[in-house]
C-alpha cells in the first residue's frame, strides 16, 4: 500500500514539474537550449622528433661523434622512405666533476661534453611515421631517443565552421521541440554563444573547460556545441 502511495504521489510530482516547465514556456518570451554537432577525421599529418647525444672529453672528438651521428640518422631516415627531416642546431654541455686539492678545499674542472642535436620530421604519409622503429639505430650505437609523435588533421578550421553550423541547426530544433510542447512556436534567433571546441580521440568522452586537443591519435572525434536563444511566437 505504501509502495502504490509513494508511486502515486511520484507521478503528481512528475506531472507538476512538466507543468510548470511548459507553463514557464507559454510565458516566456525566449527559450534558451544548447546545440551540439560531432564529426570523425583521420589525421593527415604527422609531427615526429627525436634525439641523439654523445659524450667525450675532447670538444673536437664530441664534435666527431655527434657528425657521424648524424649522417647514420640521416641515412635511417632515407631507407625509410623519409627524406623532409630537419636537424636543429647541436647544444653544448660541459660536463663537470667535482675533486678535493691537498688542501681539502673542492674544485670544479671539465671532464667532457655532451652533444645533443634533435630531429624532426614533418610527413603526410600517417601511417609510415606511426610505424616507425628506431631500433636500427641503437644496433649501430647511437644514443636515440623518441618522443611521441603528434598526429594533425590540417583542415580543422574548416571542420569547426561545418559543426558550428550543424550545432546551431541543432539547437533550433532541439528549441522547436520544447516550444511545440508548450503550444508555442519560434520566431528568429536571438543571439548565439560558441562553446568550446573538443578534438578528442574517436571512441574517448573525456572533455575540458578549457577544450580538448588530442595529438595522440590518428582517428579523432571534434565536437562543437552551440548556445542559442530564440524569440518565441
Amino acid at each position: 500500500m505504501l509502495a502504490g502511495l509513494f508511486l502515486a504521489t511520484g507521478l503528481v510530482f512528475s506531472s507538476m514539474l512538466g507543468t510548470t516547465a511548459w507553463g514557464k514556456i507559454k510565458n516566456s518570451q525566449f527559450i534558451t537550449v544548447k546545440g551540439s554537432a560531432r564529426k570523425n577525421i583521420e589525421s593527415d599529418l604527422a609531427v615526429w622528433r627525436g634525439s641523439f647525444s654523445v659524450e667525450a672529453e675532447d670538444l673536437l672528438d664530441a664534435q666527431r661523434k655527434a657528425q657521424l651521428n648524424r649522417s647514420v640518422v640521416a641515412q635511417f631516415l632515407t631507407d625509410a622512405g623519409i627524406t623532409n627531416s630537419t636537424f636543429a642546431p647541436v647544444t653544448i654541455e660541459e660536463l663537470k666533476t667535482m675533486k678535493k686539492d691537498p688542501d681539502g678545499w673542492t674544485l670544479q674542472r671539465t671532464s667532457g661534453y655532451r652533444l645533443t642535436q634533435t630531429v624532426r620530421v614533418e610527413s603526410a604519409d600517417v601511417n609510415r611515421i606511426a610505424k616507425l622503429d628506431t631500433t636500427p639505430l641503437l644496433e649501430k650505437g647511437v644514443l636515440f631517443t623518441t618522443f611521441s609523435p603528434e598526429f594533425i588533421y590540417t583542415s580543422v578550421a574548416e571542420a569547426k565552421l561545418e559543426l558550428l553550423a550543424s550545432a546551431a541547426k541543432d539547437a533550433r530544433a532541439r528549441a522547436e521541440q520544447i516550444a511545440t510542447q508548450g503550444g508555442r512556436g519560434i520566431a528568429q534567433l536571438h543571439d548565439a554563444d560558441q562553446g568550446i571546441f573538443q578534438i578528442t580521440p574517436r571512441h574517448e568522452t573525456q572533455t575540458s573547460w578549457q577544450g580538448e586537443n588530442d595529438t595522440s591519435s590518428q582517428e579523432k572525434t571534434i565536437t562543437a556545441v552551440v548556445t542559442a536563444t530564440f524569440l518565441l511566437k
